[in-house]
């Protein structure tokens, strides 16, 4: 891709909750980096949000925005259902996106992204922020150059909990707005960051269901994962634990690695554990983790900052990212048909490919009844 200078010109497309983690990261990131638009269909929310963070063009429509002709880089915050349509028309307006997670709610969607993203060479990207605290990436780069043996086994659980009232709000729960239920709206960050450091996926098996919320998805799921290297993982997404954290572990042949935190880690958060007669890689681990900031939105955008500084593309590409969304396809697949789900065998007409319901929700909806 071509290089951008600093400042970097940034819009806001959605001034809801997830809007200020972004806007945060911009402000940290000043002045390297602004705020030059905001949009937001609740114009009230949109002025108020400017004000808190000191943007002086508040604009009426998503298209507006794109038009001004001086925007770098466009954070898409809006529900969901709206993140394809809107990465579309910024790419048609060549205008890099990163996009909250999911970046579609099928891969039939995201293949449509990919498409204008060839046409036009405007990146779409995803926000998978945890790939890019310091320990992350250091464990990453441990785990390629060899030194901790090969990937044996990792746990991967978000246990977390969102009362009934969660679901009041109209869009959340629905199927055909959110894609699914924590298996694509909250463990999605957690399973991204383990298949960035543990690669391709070969197989899943998996159960779903509807345990005790409000909500036409599932509130609970739970995979059973092969990888192409032959390690074996566990993977626990669910939104009905009174206790919440989010855990990773690895266990390499010569060495455990485990994170545990809630939504955002700091390097203090990590712990290691050598192997007997492996006690010399407890400083190459920790040499580069001091604690500091906590793991977020300002790490990964940062990151695609500099990558465009030097013209080079930045992550969460649309490769890794459709890997962490085909994950998610083939864990609702194998827990719907009660089938093991092999990488690659949702193509072309599958009904998963369309939809992470695939069509076939084994439990009644609510959402309609309660609207």
């Amino acid at each position: 891709m071509s290089t951008v200078r600093p400042p970097f010109r940034i819009g806001i497309i959605g001034t809801g909750g997830i809007a200020h983690a972004h806007a945060d990261a911009i402000r940290d990131l000043h002045p390297r980096a602004e705020i030059v638009g905001v949009v937001d269909l609740d114009p009230d929310r949109a002025a108020q949000f400017a004000a808190d963070f000191g943007v002086g063009a508040i604009h009426v429509t998503a298209d507006e925005l794109l038009a001004r002709g001086d925007v770098d880089l466009v954070c898409i915050c809006t529900p969901p259902e709206t993140h394809a349509p809107l990465a579309a028309a910024a790419a048609r307006s060549g205008i890099a996106s990163l996009v909250e997670k999911p970046t579609a709610l099928s891969l039939g969607e995201l293949d449509e992204l990919a498409r204008a993203e060839a046409e036009t060479g405007a990146p779409i990207l995803t926000v998978f922020q945890h790939r890019f605290g310091p320990a992350a990436r250091h464990l990453r780069s441990l785990a390629e150059s060899g030194v901790l043996g090969r990937p044996l086994v990792a746990t991967c659980e978000t246990l977390w909990f969102r009362p009934d009232e969660y679901f009041a709000v109209p869009w959340r729960g629905r199927w055909e707005v959110e894609g699914g239920g924590p298996t694509m709206g909250h463990g999605i960050h957690q399973f991204d960051l383990m298949l960035a450091i543990l690669g391709d996926w070969t197989d899943v098996t998996a159960f779903a269901a509807r345990q005790l919320r409000p909500t036409d998805t599932e509130d609970v799921s739970l995979a059973l994962v092969r990888f192409a290297n032959g390690a074996l993982a566990t993977v626990v997404n669910s939104l009905v634990s009174p206790r919440e954290t989010s855990r990773l572990r690895f266990d390499f042949e010569y060495a455990s690695i485990e994170v545990e935190h809630l939504y955002g880690y700091t390097s203090a958060d990590w712990t290691f554990t050598p192997a007997p007669g492996h006690e010399h890689l407890t400083a190459a681990w920790e040499h580069p983790n001091e604690a500091g900031a906590t793991s977020g939105h300002r790490d990964q955008l940062a990151a695609i900052l500099d990558a465009f500084e030097h013209g080079e593309a930045p992550g969460v590409g649309l490769a890794e990212a459709r890997r962490t969304l085909e994950f998610a396809a083939a864990t609702y697949a194998s827990a719907f048909r009660s089938r093991i789900v092999s990488a690659g065998e949702l193509i072309g007409d599958d009904p998963f490919v369309a939809g992470m319901s695939g069509g076939i929700v084994p439990w009644a909806p609510v959402k309609a009844v309660l609207a």
